[in-house]
C-alpha cells in the first residue's frame, strides 16, 4: 500500500483504475489515516491497534465531505483517546445499539410480561396511552428525571393520585427491568427520588347484615339467574370477579375442601378453603352436560364476559348504587376479622403478597377488641359508677 503526504489537491485528483476494485493510500502525517479510493467515492479510513492488540480499520468520514486538514484533526483526535484507553469508535457502535423506549417496551418488556401477567393488557394500555407518547421516542439513555417528572405532572393534572401512582410504579419497573437486563444504555433509573403522590381517596365499602339481606332479595329477583350463585361465591370466599367467572369444576377438589385457582392476579397458584357455607352453594349450582365452567352464561356455556349490566340492575334496586363487585371482597375480609380472625389469615385467603395490602382491615379488627372491652362495662357499671371522677372527691393521704 502506498505512503505518501497527501494535500488537498492531490486527494481530488486521485482515481481508482478501472481494473481495479479500490486503491489504499497512507497519509505520510498521521499514522493510520487511510483515503480508500474507488469507482464510486472516497472514504478516510482509521488503522490502530486495538486494546486487545487486534488491528481495526473504521470509518471517518466521505471524502467528498470532510477535508483532508479536518480528516488528519479528527484522526489524530481519536488516536489520541485510543492512546488513553479509549475506544471512540466502540463507544459509537455501543449508542446505536441503545434502543428507543419504545423498542424496548414492544421487543423486550411486553413480551416479558405476557409470560407471567395475566393483566399484562392493563400495562399495554397505560404505556399507549400515557407513558409512550411522552418518552417513547428517547433512547433509553436520553431519558432523565425531568422527562418523568413532567410526564407524571401532567397526568396527575387530570387523573386521581392512584391512577398516576400506578403510572410511576409501572416506569420504575420497565426501567429497573431494562438495567437488570444490562440493555445497552441502562445504568440509572430516571424515576428514583420520585416519591408517589398521596392517596386520600382509597375508598373501603363493607355490607352491613341488612344491605347483605336487601341485595340478595334483589338478586332472587334478577333476570341472570347465575347471578346470585355468583356473588354468593364471591362473598363466601372473598376471590376477585374474573377468579370465580373463570373458575372450572375441575378446580375444586370436595374430598380435600380446596379451591385451586391457577391462574391469578399474582401469577402464581393459591387456594382457597371450601366453607360449609360454599359447599351447599356448590351443591345448588345448575350444571350443564358437558359444560367445564362453574358458573357459565346459560345460554353461551361459556364465561361471562361481564355481568356490569346485571349487577348494576340489582344494586340500584336494593339501593345499593355504591356498592362495587369488589367491596364483596372487602366485606369478606371484614367478616372475618370481626369474627375474630387474624390479619395473617385474611391475607393468606385473600391472596395478597404483601401483608401491608391486608392491613386496611385492621382497623375492623380494633372495632372488634373494642367491643369486648365493652363487655367489661356491662359486667361492672356499678362499680364504674362509684368511682370518683373529681380530685375533691378523692381521700387525702397524710405523709405520716
Amino acid at each position: 500500500m502506498p505512503r505518501i503526504t497527501l494535500n488537498q489537491k492531490r486527494v481530488d485528483q486521485l482515481n481508482c483504475p478501472p481494473e481495479q476494485r479500490k486503491v489504499d493510500i497512507y497519509d505520510a502525517l498521521i499514522k493510520g489515516l487511510l483515503l480508500e479510493v474507488r469507482q464510486n467515492g472516497k472514504t478516510y479510513y482509521l488503522r490502530y491497534k486495538t486494546a486487545r492488540g487486534k488491528t481495526a480499520q473504521k470509518k471517518l468520514a466521505d471524502a467528498t465531505i470532510l477535508k483532508l486538514s479536518d480528516a488528519r484533526k479528527l484522526a489524530q483526535e481519536k488516536l489520541a483517546m485510543i492512546a488513553m484507553g479509549r475506544d471512540p469508535f466502540e463507544e459509537q457502535k455501543a449508542l446505536k445499539d441503545v434502543p428507543t423506549v419504545a423498542q424496548f417496551v414492544a421487543d423486550s418488556y411486553m413480551p416479558h410480561i405476557k409470560g407471567y401477567k395475566r393483566s399484562w393488557d392493563t400495562d399495554e394500555c397505560l404505556l399507549r396511552n400515557h407513558v409512550l407518547p411522552a418518552i417513547g421516542q428517547l433512547h433509553i439513555d436520553e431519558v432523565v428525571r425531568r422527562h418523568m417528572v413532567k410526564l407524571f405532572s401532567e397526568h396527575r393534572e387530570t387523573h386521581m393520585p392512584g391512577s398516576t401512582n400506578r403510572i410511576i410504579i409501572l416506569c420504575r419497573y420497565l426501567f429497573n427491568l431494562a438495567i437488570k437486563w444490562e440493555v445497552a444504555g441502562a445504568t440509572k433509573n430516571p424515576t428514583n427520588g420520585i416519591p408517589l403522590y398521596p392517596e386520600n381517596n382509597k375508598r373501603e365499602r363493607y355490607l352491613s347484615d341488612d344491605e347483605a339481606g336487601r341485595l340478595f332479595e334483589e338478586l332472587e329477583r334478577s333476570e341472570n339467574t347465575q347471578l346470585k350463585y355468583i356473588v354468593g361465591i364471591l362473598l363466601l370466599t372473598g376471590a376477585r370477579k374474573r377468579e370465580v367467572l373463570d373458575a372450572k369444576w375441575s378446580d375444586f377438589d370436595i374430598e380435600k375442601r380446596i379451591w385451586t385457582i391457577q391462574f391469578n392476579k399474582s401469577g402464581r397458584p393459591r387456594h382457597i378453603p371450601i366453607s360449609d357455607g360454599l359447599l351447599r352453594l356448590l351443591e345448588r349450582l345448575p350444571r350443564f352436560d358437558k359444560c367445564p365452567w362453574l358458573v357459565p352464561n346459560p345460554k353461551t356455556k361459556k364465561p361471562y364476559i361481564s355481568i356490569f349490566g346485571a349487577w348494576n340492575t340489582v344494586r340500584t334496586r336494593a339501593e345499593l348504587s355504591d356498592v362495587r363487585i369488589h367491596d364483596l371482597r372487602h366485606s369478606f375480609a371484614s367478616f372475618l376479622i370481626n369474627s375474630g380472625r387474624s390479619l395473617y389469615e385474611v391475607q393468606k385467603i385473600l391472596g395478597h403478597t404483601q401483608v401491608k395490602t391486608t392491613q386496611r382491615y385492621a382497623h375492623l379488627s380494633q372495632d372488634s377488641l373494642r367491643d369486648a372491652a365493652n363487655t367489661a362495662f356491662e359486667k361492672l357499671p356499678d362499680f364504674v359508677s362509684t368511682m370518683p371522677n373529681e380530685a375533691k372527691c378523692l381521700p387525702l393521704v397524710s405523709a405520716a
